[in-house]
């Protein structure tokens, strides 16, 4: 080793300082050079957070505001990868997020402060203790490049080049494969990078690299190793004062915020709530009918193709028959994107035109101040296919390709008035207007429910879809436009007038009850349900099933168009074979179901109350009736002409499951709508509730009774015919195993008790029937053989038994704290 000599050291010390000194020298000439000399070769776009873009050196710099001003940061997916079932959308927006600008030194923290935990006080004290207490989220840190006259000059090329979006986490979560972001591959979008007078947007192509690509990736991408999407960021400016908020009412359907306010008296309730919706004032707040200050306009994506831009118009336009009724006049508008505007202006709510692959949801979404709830921009996202969709289903029931080759104009004007229905529905949601599912029964009192097509049989026995759809904004609708947006005159007591638009809501049998009450498993209440129609909803069920049969009798060749093949008649096939679907799922609630509002102290609504058992019973009827042989079957004349799929038509999701091969299976379909009756009838909460209501009173149906009439309708009478036969047997297996699945993962013991103890006596019986064919005895075996094996299973000491957890009474927290932390 060599050794240094004492003048050499000195040497490299001086040089060493030297060089310091000229770093420390660069580095205060670079904070201190002007934003001006910084940015001369730059070109600027203005906007509201001014931009500049270095495009020598492919950077993005960002004029940040004042310190502590504060803006609304929004995500958002600008171009997607077109999979409904990977859910990543054109023009998809992210949350909103409220966020200021802290200069620390030679940074700029991008501090997002929580909105959730506030002290609404004058006291900055009180409001320091809350935010002190509740973390908040800083999102990015920038490094000034310049500054002039305060404002700061930062780099955002890094800040914009990432995966803001989750692109990576949702192709995980799909089991798409690992993918990762490749920096040589993504860049600014300077076409969609733009600054406004109440907004900045800034747009980057983001190329994500991974190996193995899922199947959903393979369909869609063209290079699935290499998936290349558009991501957004949008600085919003917050609105101006004077937006009063309004407060929350469940029982009026509207979207929300809400917050929990610890400046509140200990006395009354903490957390806060207030409702979404945009501002709107009256001219004159004291006229019956007056002008809007200004009107709600939402402007349509011309890459919408007529005649749907036209049903879309006209559908979104029905709105303005509700603010009408609430006392405006001309205040809410649809009109065509006109060229001079652009869809990225927070100042123009906005109906975007969205392709996928596949057939998928719309959806109505905003931008909305987290603070108080008003919505700043509309944005509504509807899929191209639902139309589509609409005009397959009417092939399916009306058989229209009878020589012309053309669709019935039955069939197109059905498909139109969805599409109108469609635009209204999304435009609610923009509106802050919730589901209204129990609005069907009403009279089709909202545009807020989901609608399934209202098809009846002429009395020459024709299919008619004359009534399909309902035109027209609904009554319901009127009221909550009413209660939402009213603006009441000066010296009106607001809560007592908002109370008296309920009121009176009611008496006219117009009522709100939502998503969380009109599932098909869970809930319980028999009037509310998706894609539901009638007052009764067994009733409708036997009323739909002749429609069914109708339907089913009358498919063959002219349900296709003419040079098409064949086997895609199978694609008509399906919605006209499960017909029934949803209005099963809404029947069935009627078993252990009971009648409840959102009834609030005082107001006069009875709470809760359970179905009737004579209704419970007949519904239970009208459900099993579905699941007899003669129901499933596939009429010979449909299976006698579907060959199998030709070369360049391969099978999709869109088709029936089988296990016959290339042939069409003309007994799993049977299985899977059966299943679909069982399973909804064997929900593990609605045994629950079977358990309970004969618990509190006897004259309404048990789990035992349910079950011994399902077992009844399955294994009892005599199938006409060997295809009715193995129809039967399907049925059959698909009760045994729901049974099975009901005695082994119940959350309830009773129920798990009462499902082993019918499996039981059905093997029992099974062992004990003789004779029948081959076949039935087989089958008779092969289910005495699973019921055995299933009873016989090792007990798991870790599930289901558990006992039931009480609600926590220390401090919520840790069970290991020491003695001195203890109350």
């Amino acid at each position: 080793m060599t050794l240094l000599t004492g003048e050499l050291l000195l040497s490299i010390r001086r040089s060493l300082i030297l060089a310091g000194l000229a770093l420390c020298t660069s580095g205060s000439l670079q904070a201190a050079q002007s934003l001006a000399e910084k940015t001369k070769t730059m070109e600027r776009r203005d906007g509201l957070v001014p931009m500049y873009w270095d495009a020598a050196n492919g950077k993005l710099y960002l004029v940040l505001p004042a310190a502590g001003t504060e803006l609304l940061y929004v995500v958002g997916l600008a171009a997607g990868i077109g999979s409904n079932e990977l859910g990543l959308d054109r023009a998809q927006l992210g949350g909103e997020r409220v966020v200021r600008f802290d200069r620390v030194g030679p940074r700029v923290l991008m501090l997002e402060p929580n909105q959730r935990y506030r002290a609404v006080s004058n006291d900055a004290a009180e409001r320091r203790a809350v935010a002190e207490s509740f973390a908040s989220s800083v999102i990015w840190g920038f490094r000034i490049e310049a500054e002039e006259n305060g404002h700061l000059l930062v780099d955002a090329t890094d800040f914009v080049l990432r995966d803001a979006h989750g692109v990576i986490g949702s192709l995980q979560r799909s089991r798409q494969g690992s993918y990762r972001l490749d920096a040589n591959r993504s860049a600014v979008y300077l076409p969609r990078t733009q600054g406004f007078p109440r907004n900045t947007e800034v747009e980057v192509t983001l190329t994500f690299a991974g190996d193995a690509p899922g199947p959903m990736v393979r369909d869609v991408v063209p290079s699935p190793e290499a998936i290349t999407v558009r991501q957004h960021h949008s600085f919003i400016a917050l609105p101006d004062p004077g937006y009063t908020p309004r407060a929350a009412d469940p029982r009026a359907g509207f979207f929300g915020i809400s917050y929990f306010d610890y400046a509140t008296p200990i006395s009354e309730p903490i957390q806060q709530r207030f409702i979404a919706r945009h501002r709107l004032e009256k001219v004159n707040p004291g006229a019956a009918v007056s002008e809007a200050v200004k009107p709600i306009i939402y402007y349509l994506d011309p890459g919408a193709p007529e005649p749907v831009r036209k049903a879309l118009l006209d559908g979104g336009q029905w709105w303005n028959q509700a603010f009408e009724a609430a006392g405006y006049r001309d205040a809410f508008r649809v009109e065509m994107l006109p060229d001079s505007a652009d869809p990225m202006d927070v100042r123009y709510n906005t109906i975007t035109w969205i392709h996928r692959s596949t057939r998928g949801w719309s959806y109505g979404s905003s931008i909305t101040d987290p603070r108080t709830g008003e919505i700043l921009k509309g944005h509504v996202s509807l899929g191209s296919l639902r139309v589509r969709q609409d005009i397959l289903i009417a092939e399916g029931l009306l058989a229209p390709f009878t020589g012309n080759e053309r669709a019935s104009a039955e069939a197109e004007r059905m498909a139109l008035a969805r599409i109108r229905q469609l635009s209204a529905h999304e435009i609610g949601h923009t509106l802050g207007i919730a589901h209204n599912y129990i609005s069907s029964v009403q009279g089709r009192a909202s545009v807020m429910d989901y609608p399934h097509p209202l098809v009846t049989l002429a009395a020459d026995g024709r299919i008619d879809l004359g009534q399909a759809y309902a035109e027209g904004i609904g009554d319901w609708d009127k009221v909550a436009v009413t209660w939402g947006y009213q603006d009441f005159p000066d010296g009106t007591n607001e809560k007592a007038a908002l109370e008296g638009i309920l009121t009176d809501s009611r008496a006219r049998g117009l009522t709100f009850l939502t998503d969380q009450d009109a599932r098909p498993t869970g809930s319980a209440h028999p009037e509310t349900h998706l894609w539901d129609n009638g007052k009764d909803a067994a009733t409708e069920l036997d009323r739909m099933m002749q429609v069914r049969a109708k339907a089913l009798s009358r498919l063959g060749e002219t349900a296709i168009r003419q040079g098409e093949p064949l086997a895609t008649l199978e694609e008509v096939l399906v919605p006209v074979y499960l017909h029934h679907r949803y209005q099963v799922e809404a029947a069935v609630k009627l078993v252990a179901g009971a009648r409840y509002t959102y009834a609030m102290r005082g107001d006069g609504q009875d709470p809760l109350g359970p179905v009737p058992g004579a209704e419970q019973t007949r519904a239970l009827g009208s459900v099993l009736a579905t699941i007899t042989p003669a129901a499933l079957a596939i009429p010979a004349g449909v299976l006698a002409i579907l060959p199998p799929r030709p070369m360049g038509y391969q099978e999709h999701q869109e088709l029936f499951d089988g296990e016959t091969g290339l042939i069409f299976d003309a007994i799993t379909p049977g299985a899977g709508a059966a299943d679909m009756v069982v399973g909804l009838l064997l929900d593990p909460q609605r045994a629950a509730r079977l358990v309970q209501q004969r618990a509190l009173d006897p004259s309404l149906p048990g789990l035992s009774q349910v079950i011994g009439r399902l077992i009844a309708q399955a294994f009892d009478g005599a199938p006409v015919d060997g295809y009715h036969g193995e129809l039967a047997r399907s049925v059959q297996r698909v009760v045994v195993d729901r049974l099975a699945n009901l005695a082994a993962d119940a959350g309830m013991p009773q129920v798990r008790a009462v499902a082993g103890f019918e499996l039981t006596r059905l093997r029992d019986r099974m062992k004990a029937e003789t004779g029948g064919t081959t076949a039935s005895q087989a089958h008779r075996m092969q289910l005495a053989v699973d019921i055995t094996r299933f009873l016989n299973r090792p007990y798991d000491p870790t599930r289901p038994d558990r006992p039931a957890q009480n609600p926590p009474g220390s401090p919520i927290g840790s069970d290991d704290r020491p003695p001195s932390l203890e109350p």
